[in-house]
């Protein structure tokens, strides 16, 4: 079986000595490709350099997260444009609203998500989507960009059933990650898992966040890669009850034609 990490933080500084080990472990376990996660101008940049160094392994995204909103200015869409140039990036985000944290305003929150799904509209690119607790906002705004929706992957989902519908019915995919494994706070994906069309799947890490709880052995290092998504798959087909290889095929030729990879 073959697998994508659509959602690997890899410029994060717990993998400073080992990166080219991550990979290569992951590869080992069939993870063959993996698209590192911009979360701002600084790490988007970082992110596609590093990624230039594996053509058609890793890939990564260009985007400023919700977060971050409150550090653009009049540059900031103008050099995300000039990195979605860049053979290696294959998406723009991560991108959306955050209303749990607040760590920039609302109101700068929702300026900056609307002005990087119109460059998306522009530049007529997929869109790697952040939504936490701000659904209502999040959707009124993605619906004023139909197709940008229908081409746009909501990131590490952990809601319930009638938000994965209510995504689903934008026409998003939908990304989940190692939270399924999650026995103290995951029983919401677990069952919204299984109003998710196979077609509309794709599989993450987050990493290094989010490692599988339920991993046996429990590693020694308290810190998630790729090589751990055979095991996140394997917990979502379960979920879904579907056959494992199956299930995998379909996600992996989902996320192949998604990015265009």
């Amino acid at each position: 079986m073959k697998y994508i990490d659509i959602g690997l933080n890899l410029m994060h500084k717990s993998y400073n000595k080992d990166r080219e080990e991550v990979i290569k472990n992951a590869q080992n376990v069939g993870v063959t490709n993996a698209i590192i996660t911009g979360a701002d101008i600084q790490s988007s940049v970082e992110a596609a350099e590093y990624s230039e160094k594996y053509p058609g392994i890793l890939y990564s995204t260009a985007g400023v997260h919700p977060h971050d909103a409150k550090t653009c200015d009049e540059n900031t869409i103008k050099i995300l444009e000039e990195l979605a140039g860049n053979g290696s990036v294959v998406s723009l985000g991560e991108c959306g609203l955050d209303y749990n944290r607040n760590y920039s305003p609302q109101d700068i929150q929702r300026k900056w998500f609307k002005k990087q799904l119109e460059l998306a509209e522009k530049l007529d690119m997929p869109v790697f989507l952040h939504d936490r607790e701000s659904y209502p906002d999040f959707s009124n705004i993605l619906k004023q960009f139909p197709s940008v929706a229908e081409k746009s992957v909501v990131h590490c989902f952990t809601g319930n059933k009638n938000e994965v519908e209510e995504y689903l019915s934008l026409g998003c995919y939908i990304g989940v990650t190692g939270w399924i494994c999650d026995e103290r706070r995951g029983d919401d994906l677990r069952e919204a898992v299984k109003y998710i069309p196979p077609q509309k799947l794709m599989i993450e890490t987050d990493g290094p966040f989010l490692i599988p709880r339920d991993l046996k052995p429990k590693p020694k290092k308290h810190r998630n890669e790729p090589k751990y998504l055979p095991h996140i798959l394997e917990r979502i087909a379960s979920e879904m009850g579907l056959d494992s290889d199956k299930l995998s095929k379909q996600v992996y030729k989902n996320t192949k034609s998604f990015f265009n990879i």
